[in-house]
């Protein structure tokens, strides 16, 4: 899962950011309205945590212009006001959650997680395909109770097939969320993890479908 980041006092962007990879996720960071604009609609992003008071474009604008221009991901807003009136000027502008600063890091961890699982249809924090099990709040998965040891790539891989079970997930898609801009991005890396997935899970749930990508759905499901 990639998430964005747009805060502009750099001691607290980082520490978001730490926490953020820290909990599994891909993070891309940006420290002023304009830039984060900028990222926002043109990179694909599962959730993104928008700061409202930013220098060049204000958060209530760069949202504003996403959702005019189509953009669908998740938006938590962070905000240092205590207004009523800021609150719901975010809401309507598209926001999805908010929380107010100062907050604990574990409360935007676990708003970032609800969003993610509910853009993609989950009310739990545990997604069940068959007998494999993932738990979005350990970042932890396991089959048939018995726990998978994952690199944090395969972790994300299956996370991601698994947020869109029943799917077709194609290999841009999964590059596109599994890492970060400046990663040296190569489709043929997928194939590698999808192998070393198979492989730990050992049953036959993540299928090719070839020429499009993979999906991955309970074995009494798989065609």
């Amino acid at each position: 899962m990639r998430i964005l980041v747009v805060e502009d006092d750099v001691n607290l962007n980082r520490q978001l950011v730490e926490a953020l990879q820290e909990a599994g996720y891909v993070v891309d960071k940006a420290f002023d309205g304009e830039e984060g604009h900028f990222l926002g609609e043109t990179e694909p992003y599962d959730a993104v945590i928008l700061d409202i008071g930013l220098p060049e474009l204000d958060g209530i604008t760069v949202l504003e212009k996403w959702r005019a221009a189509g953009r669908v991901m998740p938006v938590l807003l962070l905000t240092a006001r205590d207004r009523w009136s800021d609150k719901v000027a975010g809401i309507d502008a598209g926001a999805d959650d908010y929380v107010a600063k100062p907050f604990h890091l574990e409360e935007v961890l676990a708003r970032i997680r609800a969003l993610i699982r509910r853009a993609a249809g989950h009310a739990s924090s545990e997604i069940t395909c068959g007998p494999v099990r993932l738990d979005t709040k350990s970042s932890k998965a396991s089959v048939d109770g018995k726990a998978l040891k994952l690199t944090s790539h395969e972790y994300r891989l299956l996370s991601y097939l698994m947020h869109h079970m029943g799917e077709v997930v194609s290999r841009t898609e999964l590059v596109e969320h599994l890492y970060d801009q400046d990663f040296d991005r190569d489709s043929n890396t997928i194939e590698v993890f999808v192998g070393r997935l198979r492989k730990k899970i050992g049953i036959d749930m993540i299928e090719t479908v070839r020429g499009l990508g993979y999906r991955i759905q309970a074995p009494q499901e798989a065609k």
